[in-house]
């Protein structure tokens, strides 16, 4: 036999030993037609042909077995046991289960805590801080000779901030003065008046008691020689001529009786020219404590500590009084956070207050609800809304909350505007985890 005969030989052998698949899996993974060999068979025949490939009979079919399907590892070969249910995951992975059991149980307890702890608070994002900041203007006009502050400035009460040039002010004040002085002068002079009067009427009045004193000497001596001439006694001149004098002595009295009521006129005129001497000297001294004013506003300078924001003032500018120097920001600050209504039930004046400012992250500062305004924003908005027009949506209002530092930091520059988040603690009764902490 010849070698190429024996190859065939084995190669048939070969292809004859190999186990042929069952009908059902044949009719299942559809077998039609040729079927080519596997990677070993093929390789077996390669084999056993050593001079080369041959040509194969007509009608010749080689009939191999497709590569079995994977088992799964976790079920058992046919006839161990296969009909076996599958055993649970917590069988199957016991260690993976408690941890995971664990877990969820850690997770539960700190959502929890974290539950417990949350709800003894009330916080929003919508919160400010808001000061009473003004803007500072002289109330004189004249030109600004200096500037001693520069911008941002943190300044105290009584500092000068600008000054106007003075000179004008300081001539007003000193004829303010000299006007006073000369009104003063002058109710000096009508005080001397009213002493000289005052004199007048001593002397008119001595004259009147003399002219009296004389008008009763007269009358007794007209009426002796009136008697002594009616008995024959005495003369009709002498008569006449004591009579003439009793006359004489009435108009004396009546003329020192004038002279009297003029004296006394002249001194009620002095003292009314007095009062309005004392008038004019009171105008005059409003008028000088007027011109000191004027030239104390002059400088203007800071009614309380705070800071200078905005300086527009220059030296040699021309300022008109009112005229906006620069805007002035005092110390005294807090925060105006707008809570919605819904977290108002629990809240109360003096609560405390965990402050976070955006523009300094890791700075915590504390403060207190100083009052709740008694009214939504929108109530006092310089457009209220109508909502008793058109069609109603009810949308939860805010309202605001002034909450007030109680250790404002001096390190850091704080100003109206700036974004704050606050947590106001309105349960005071301990968390379970502040609980928790405090045993621990």
């Amino acid at each position: 036999m010849t070698l190429e005969a024996q190859g065939r030989d084995r190669g048939e052998q070969s292809l004859l030993q190999l186990p042929q698949p069952q009908s059902d899996q044949a009719a299942s993974r559809g077998i039609v037609g040729d079927v080519q060999l596997s990677a070993d068979a093929r390789t077996d025949s390669v084999r056993a042909r050593a001079p080369g490939p041959q040509e194969r009979p007509a009608g010749e079919r080689r009939a191999t077995e497709l590569p079995p399907e994977r088992e799964d590892p976790g079920l058992k070969q046919d006839g161990e046991g296969g009909d076996e249910p599958r055993k649970g995951f917590l069988r199957r992975r016991p260690f993976a289960s408690v941890i995971g059991l664990f877990l969820f149980i850690v997770a539960a307890a700190g959502g929890y805590l974290y539950w417990d702890y949350a709800r003894h608070f009330e916080s929003t994002d919508d919160a400010f801080i808001a000061a009473r900041q003004f803007a500072l203007g002289p109330k004189v006009s004249g030109y600004i000779t200096a500037v001693p502050v520069t911008d941002n400035q943190h300044v105290a009460a009584g500092d000068v901030i600008a000054r106007i040039d003075e000179r004008d002010y300081r001539v007003a004040l000193a004829l303010a003065q000299g006007q006073r002085a000369a009104a003063q002068a002058g109710i000096e002079n009508i005080g001397a008046q009213i002493d000289v009067q005052q004199a007048q009427i001593s002397a008119s009045q001595a004259q009147v008691e003399q002219a009296q004193a004389g008008l009763v000497f007269a009358q007794q001596q007209a009426a002796r020689f009136q008697m002594l001439a009616q008995k024959g006694s005495g003369t009709v001149q002498n008569e006449q001529q004591y009579d003439s004098q009793l006359r004489q002595q009435q108009a004396a009295l009546a003329s020192a009786q004038a002279n009297l009521k003029v004296a006394q006129r002249q001194l009620e005129s002095l003292k009314a020219q007095r009062d309005s001497a004392a008038a004019s000297l009171e105008q005059a001294m409003a008028q000088r404590d007027q011109a000191q004013l004027n030239l104390s506003y002059t400088s203007v300078t800071a009614a309380q500590p705070g800071r200078v924001v905005q300086l527009s003032a220059a030296v040699g500018q021309y300022a008109q009084a009112g005229t906006n120097l620069s805007m002035f920001v005092p110390d005294e600050i807090w925060v105006t956070a707008n809570f919605k209504e819904s977290q108002l039930d629990a809240m109360r004046p003096g609560q405390p207050v965990m402050l976070e400012i955006d523009a300094y992250p890791e700075r915590t500062i504390h403060g207190h609800i100083a009052s709740i305004q008694p009214g939504s924003g929108t109530a006092f908005s310089l457009l209220p809304a109508q909502n008793a027009t058109g069609n109603y949506v009810k949308i939860v209002q805010r309202v605001p909350v002034k909450i007030v530092l109680d250790n404002p930091p001096t390190d850091i520059a704080l100003g109206p505007g700036m974004s704050v988040a606050p947590t106001v603690r309105v349960d005071p009764t301990p968390s379970l985890y502040q609980r928790l902490r405090a045993r621990l």
